[in-house]
């Protein structure tokens, strides 16, 4: 068992009764990166929210897309290939539940990877080891949204 940490600050800026105030804020994490967060305009509009910074559905769409890819990395070279690059253009759909709840209910990856080396994974050897990449991400095994691969 491990525990990681985050911190969030935040100082009211503008009136807070009437609901005209700003959602920046400022995250921190264990490892000592400092990012600025904010509401997203999606959901509460500008000027109350912060373009620039992250939102929380932003991160969550991160978080599950860099531990997809970093099992993936492993995964790859414990097979013997060798990944010379991998991007994804990850999105996450907020949308209502049935309960009619707001909740993240789709996160669709779209990982790009390029190889060098001798060895070339054939595309079922690429769609394995997504699969595999997917079922030991500790955060899609955290979450009931639905999590694909494209």
């Amino acid at each position: 068992m491990s525990v990681h940490t985050a911190a969030v600050d935040w100082v009211c800026d503008g009136d807070f009764a009437k609901g005209r105030y700003s959602r920046a804020h400022t995250l921190r994490f264990d490892g000592g990166v400092e990012v600025p967060g904010s509401s997203s305009p999606a959901v509460v509009p500008l000027p109350y929210s912060v373009e620039a910074a992250v939102d929380p559905e932003a991160l969550f769409v991160a978080s599950l897309s860099s531990c997809h890819m970093l099992w993936f990395l492993d995964l790859a070279r414990q097979a013997g290939f060798v990944v010379a690059r991998y991007s994804d253009a990850a999105d996450g759909t907020l949308g209502q539940t049935t309960d009619g709840k707001h909740a993240m209910t789709e996160v669709v990856l779209r990982p790009q990877v390029s190889f060098t080396g001798e060895r070339r994974p054939t595309p079922a050897e690429l769609d394995a080891l997504h699969r595999r990449a997917h079922d030991a991400c500790f955060i899609a095994n955290s979450v009931k949204t639905a999590v694909r691969v494209a």
